[in-house]
């Protein structure tokens, strides 16, 4: 005589057991998805960041120097060296135009 499966008491606390897994424990399967969408997002993030900070520590090494600091100096504050004289080019593109016309 075969018995139904729905009358099965194994069978119904292991679809119970995964039912409770999946759904409705604290390292359910929902929880998992969830930490593992954060943990890819982190590793962006610290991608991006060491290759800002490869970036940053390249632009250090430059004004480290005097040569790079005397360029930045020039032409970040618009210094110059005795006896020179400085003359700032603006294209027309980039300069503000009141065109009431």
């Amino acid at each position: 005589m075969k018995t139904k499966w729905y009358k099965n008491i194994y069978i119904i606390i292991l679809i119970i057991f995964g039912i409770w897994m999946i759904f409705f424990d604290t390292n359910s399967l929902i929880n998992h998805h969830d930490v593992n969408q954060e943990k890819n997002k982190l590793e962006e993030q610290k991608e991006y960041y060491k290759t800002q900070i490869l970036k940053d520590r390249e632009a250090y090494e430059k004004l480290n120097s005097d040569e790079g600091l005397e360029t930045f100096a020039r032409e970040k504050y618009y210094m110059k060296k005795e006896n020179e004289d400085i003359y700032i080019i603006e294209y027309e593109d980039s300069l503000k135009t009141n065109n009431n016309e």
